[in-house]
């Protein structure tokens, strides 16, 4: 008795025949349409901030990513349901719940960047120099190396 793996299948195809994955990616979709239509409604500086989480029975859910921006938008929930309800998806809204949930990734934190003094870099160069073994010698090499331009 050998293991014999399922055949391979395109994405698309398992995305529009298993019922499981079609249900979650109708989901996905529906909220991605609500989504875009609350950022036509929002401030510019407000999109990147609010989220749609969820919409059910006349209650829309958003997440904010903290506290600023839930407040500021408190203050417009009614003029923010009056311009949700023109639209025909939202048009049942009774109800705009705000949640503060911060993201989970900060922004900037992205890369690591290295600032290192032109002293630093010649205190390193100078160890560099006088060791030995050449793995060690190139990576003090290349750390010495970061040091930041003289202004």
């Amino acid at each position: 008795m050998a293991f014999r793996p399922l055949t391979a299948r395109a994405p698309s195809v398992l995305l529009r025949e298993a019922k499981p994955l079609k249900a979650i990616f109708g989901h996905a979709q529906r909220l991605g349409h609500l989504q875009r239509l609350l950022e036509s409604q929002l401030q510019p500086a407000a999109r990147e901030h609010c989220h749609v989480a969820s919409w059910r029975e006349g209650n829309l859910l958003l997440i904010v990513t903290d506290g600023h921006w839930a407040t500021r938008l408190r203050y417009q929930q009614k003029r923010l349901q009056r311009q949700l309800m023109v639209f025909d998806e939202f048009a049942s809204l009774t109800r705009i719940q705000f949640k503060v949930q911060p993201p989970t990734v900060q922004q900037g934190a992205v890369g690591h960047t290295m600032d290192l003094s032109e002293n630093a870099a010649e205190t390193i160069q100078a160890t560099a120099d006088g060791i030995s073994d050449p793995g060690l010698r190139a990576a003090l090499e290349r750390l010495a190396a970061h040091a930041r331009p003289k202004a």
